[in-house]
């Protein structure tokens, strides 16, 4: 038989419902949540419980309290969060981490990828050209977020693309901080050349493209002053 139904700690329901709104997106990573009187009179609980809730959440890096302000949704993930909570996402980290989850996704890329997969890391690729072209920024940063993505998804292995959503925040913002346009054409060079060594089956150049892009952007990327 199974054991006892256990009922749930009523501020691990609010706790899970504070998490569906910020995994949801009708709490936004950067917005001002609601204050605890409103939260409480809103789920109908106490504001301890509400109290309660929100300092988990703050705990795990979800949530972050601003004394005299309010509290602002920190990251969608607990990963995220705690990284940024403790200061762990400096641009530099988070390029070295990039490159080492992106080179060994690419080697894995180059051995493994199907035709199916290759086709969509090649429209990735084209749609970040395109932007690039059309001096699109905006769209030029998705397109660049998505290529990357690709080149993950490419590998196969479901724990590097675990790793990759985990931390994907941090590295959507760490292409944020260094697109510009038009791009250093040594940015554009080794994109191009990552692409072809995974579509040619060379897992050593593929790696090795992969590292090689992170240098290229580290050397491109405009000061903080200089950031549109």
């Amino acid at each position: 038989m199974r054991g006892p139904v256990r009922q749930v700690p009523l501020v691990t329901q609010v706790s899970d419902e504070f998490r569906h709104l910020i995994a949801s997106g009708r709490w936004p990573v950067g917005q001002k949540i609601p204050g605890e009187h409103e939260l409480a009179a809103e789920l109908d609980v106490s504001r301890a419980t509400v109290r309660e809730a929100l300092r988990g959440l703050s705990i795990t890096g979800l949530l972050e309290p601003r004394i005299g302000d309010g509290t602002y949704v920190r990251a969608t993930n607990e990963i995220t969060g705690l990284l940024a909570r403790d200061d762990l996402s400096s641009l530099e980290h988070v390029l070295d981490a990039r490159a080492g989850l992106e080179a060994a996704s690419a080697r894995l890329a180059a051995q493994h990828a199907t035709p199916a997969v290759l086709a969509d890391l090649v429209s990735a690729f084209d749609a970040r050209s395109r932007a690039h072209d059309a001096g699109d920024l905006t769209a030029y940063s998705t397109a660049d977020a998505d290529f990357h993505r690709a080149v993950i998804h490419s590998s196969g292995n479901p724990l590097l693309i675990r790793l990759h959503t985990a931390v994907a925040e941090l590295i959507e913002a760490s292409i944020e901080q260094t697109a510009v346009l038009p791009e250093d054409p040594e940015v554009g060079a080794t994109h191009a050349r990552l692409l072809r060594a995974i579509q040619h089956r060379d897992p050593q150049a593929a790696a090795d493209a992969a590292y090689a892009l992170s240098a290229s952007v580290k050397s491109a990327a405009p000061e903080p002053s200089e950031t549109p």
